[in-house]
């Protein structure tokens, strides 16, 4: 019998069975199902372009309607660590508006800016922004690419202000991101937060195993039901905490009998609470993209990697060191807006032969994605197996004026793009449109949006009786279950969300240690 069984160690789960288990009295068994984050390509910053396929769920989306109907990637970790083991590593806490807009008790900016400050060992030391005792580093790149430097100079020659702190007082302009790196390594929530206590008598961690669904006695959670290498098994718990993300806590809630009833009779699944918005609300920062290239010589190329691996070896710096998107910016493009409404990621691409060995052609990558989308899409069972991907809709477009706004930040992209600063890489167009006409690059926009791998709010967080979790992330009209992880922001802050992911998880546990002392 374990006090908490966590499913899932990504970025949340790492940090709740980390915190969970100080108290030496508390027995947590944290269970994923990928593998140990052993291969070296973890933890080598840009290794995470060579992960294969063992390390990711595999999702994709269903036929995008205003995108072409293109089903459109949806990458997820599948190991320890999560997303924060194979993403490219941006430290972004978001806007003060994302949170206090939530309107909820405990959430605002305000309230959560101290599990920002907890979580982090910042390289810029201690102040009123920045933590320097936390287990997770976040540091700033230790050797930009020439072409990160050159985008921020672009950014401010069309018109953004520089910015070296995104993290700061003011999030609009344009700088280069701070990472989570330690010493020019990645630094997971598995290396912040998991490693370091994995010899505590009281924390047990079970890799490669699958979670079918949770148990119940009426409507109390009871444990989980997994398959794993040593088969079938039930682990029994007084709580079941689920951090299988926007994703995968949705469809493992509807396994387990808790969704709409409609849908979940359709798969045969036997009803425990019907709560429709399980799966719904699922929001993500859409993006497209620009490309131009420009080519360099053979034998510079294969010095460039070979000087890049040397710098690893000696001095934890250098081209190996990089998430690639270095460099990006916060802007607003639509008229009286309160605060950023787009984002940039820019990056120095390299383009490599079959046998990833020599470079053929360098190029420039800009991306814009829409902040504050108003679109909605949803998680669905695709059948009651639980080895299925779910279905996925972004719903990408579908309402309001999200796509009027990223027509406004493509072209906000393209006049950097076209900066003096910017002129000796963005040489040979590779992925652009036609013209600038609104045509143009609408038709642009439908064929090269993605997801910019923020999925939030399939299980809301609300005081109102339709959310699926209340403000202490307990699914409503249960007992015995939370959900903590991404699922529970009800709208995606402005900016990557890890950050956001890990100050939820601490502030999580604090809600949890506060639950057993008053019981």
């Amino acid at each position: 019998m374990w006090d908490h069984v966590i499913v899932g160690g990504g970025s949340a789960g790492c940090v709740l069975a980390s915190r969970l288990s100080e108290d030496a009295g508390r027995r947590v068994l944290l269970i994923e199902a990928g593998p140990p984050d052993a291969d070296e390509d973890i933890h080598v910053p840009t290794g995470y372009l060579r992960l294969g396929p063992r390390y990711d769920w595999g999702y994709e989306s269903e036929p995008e309607p205003d995108c072409k109907d293109r089903r459109i990637r949806l990458p997820r970790g599948r190991v320890l660590g999560g997303c924060s083991s194979v993403n490219a590593m941006i430290y972004i806490r978001g806007n003060p508006r994302d949170y206090d807009e939530w309107g909820l008790p405990g959430w605002s900016w305000d309230e959560l800016m101290p599990y920002f400050i907890k979580a982090e060992s910042n390289v810029r030391g201690a102040s009123a922004w920045h933590g320097a005792a936390g287990p997770m580093a976040v540091s700033d790149a230790r050797a930009p690419n020439a072409a990160s430097l050159a985008f921020v100079q672009a950014a401010v020659e069309a018109g953004l202000r520089r910015n070296d702190d995104f993290n700061g007082a003011e999030q609009d302009g344009a700088g280069l991101f701070q990472v989570t790196q330690r010493d020019g390594a990645r630094e997971s929530t598995a290396d912040a937060y998991l490693r370091p206590v994995l010899q505590r008598h009281n924390l047990r961690v079970v890799p490669d195993t699958l979670v079918q669904r949770v148990l119940f006695d009426g409507r109390q959670a009871l444990g989980v039901l997994t398959t794993g290498s040593e088969g079938e098994q039930t682990h029994m718990a007084a709580e079941v905490l689920l951090c299988a993300g926007a994703y995968n806590s949705p469809q493992l809630l509807m396994l387990s009998g808790i969704g709409c009833e409609r849908h979940l009779s359709r798969h045969g699944i036997n009803l425990v609470l019907d709560r429709r918005e399980v799966g719904e609300n699922l929001s993500d920062h859409a993006a497209t993209e620009v490309l131009w290239t420009i080519p360099e010589p053979e034998d510079r190329s294969a010095r460039r990697r070979w000087r890049a691996a040397q710098l690893l070896l000696a001095t934890q710096t250098g081209a190996f060191t990089s998430g690639l998107a270095e460099a990006g910016g916060f802007a607003r493009v639509e008229h009286g807006a309160v605060a950023p409404d787009t984002q940039l990621h820019a990056a120095a691409v390299q383009f490599l032969d079959r046998e990833h060995t020599q470079a053929e052609v360098f190029g420039a990558w800009v991306s814009p994605c829409l902040l504050t989308p108003q679109s909605r899409g949803c998680v669905r069972l695709a059948s009651a197996d639980p080895t299925a991907a779910p279905v996925i809709s972004n719903a990408f477009y579908t309402a309001s004026d999200d796509l009027e706004r990223m027509l406004h930040g493509l072209r906000l992209a393209l006049a950097i793009c076209s900066q003096p600063a910017l002129a000796g890489y963005c040489v040979n167009p590779v992925k652009v449109p036609g013209d600038e006409s609104d045509e143009a690059l609408r038709e642009h926009i439908a064929g090269t949006t993605f997801a910019f791998y923020h999925p939030v709010g399939t299980c809301r967080m609300g005081e109102d009786e339709s959310a699926v979790v209340d403000p202490e992330l307990r699914v409503r009209g249960l007992a015995g279950l939370r959900v903590v992880d991404a699922s529970v922001m009800p709208t995606v802050p402005r900016g990557n969300i890890n950050a956001a992911t890990v100050a939820i998880a601490e502030r999580a546990a604090d809600l949890i240690r506060a639950d057993s002392r008053r019981a």
